[in-house]
């Protein structure tokens, strides 16, 4: 499944691929402002729930965080409770004044699910072991539900390889990578 946000997030790729009970994201780290490398190291990778739960998200710097934080606040008062969190964010991205003009997409995940949340209200489940957003996102889902059909790779390294194959293939894609996996 890849998720395009109406404004086209040109910013990074970010990849949650499943297999065999383990989940792992991964995230390049090229910030770009418009066509110009700002920061080439960047982790747009974040941990809850002491790793329990492992998102990603593309676009605003600022905006990533701030969903994080909302994420982290819905948690708490559903713990445990990954997809209705997650549903709650997205009616509150969708319907607050000031939520809706945030400029970010996120993958999050926990040991049962990969979900894509995004400002238009969406809470996504793929229907492969494999999502992917940001511009890079054709690239490294291709990769990774090819290598999910065709080989018995692990989950870290379908991740790797297919983030490899967006960074050489995404002007807004670089290949430091950051993989985190699901606890």
């Amino acid at each position: 499944m890849i998720i395009h946000n109406p404004e086209n997030i040109y910013s990074t790729t970010i990849l949650a691929v499943k297999r065999n009970g383990l989940t792992v994201v991964a995230g390049d780290g090229q910030v770009t402002l418009g066509h110009i490398v700002m920061k080439s190291t960047a982790n747009k990778l974040r941990s809850i729930n002491d790793g329990k739960i492992i998102g990603g998200f593309a676009g605003a710097a600022a905006d990533g965080f701030t969903l994080f934080e909302r994420l982290e606040n819905k948690l708490e008062i559903y713990p445990g409770q990954l997809k209705r969190s997650a549903i709650e964010l997205a009616k509150d991205w969708r319907s607050d004044k000031y939520l809706r003009k945030l400029e970010a997409m996120m993958i999050i995940c926990d040991k049962d699910n990969i979900l894509v949340v995004s400002g238009n209200g969406d809470v996504l489940e793929p229907e492969h072991e494999a999502v992917a957003i940001g511009s890079g996102s054709n690239y490294a889902l291709a990769a990774a539900r090819a290598l999910l059909t065709n080989t018995k790779l692990t989950a870290d390294k379908i991740a790797q390889a297919s983030m490899s194959i967006a960074a050489d293939m995404c002007i807004y894609t670089n290949h430091n990578i950051i993989f985190q996996k699901v606890m």
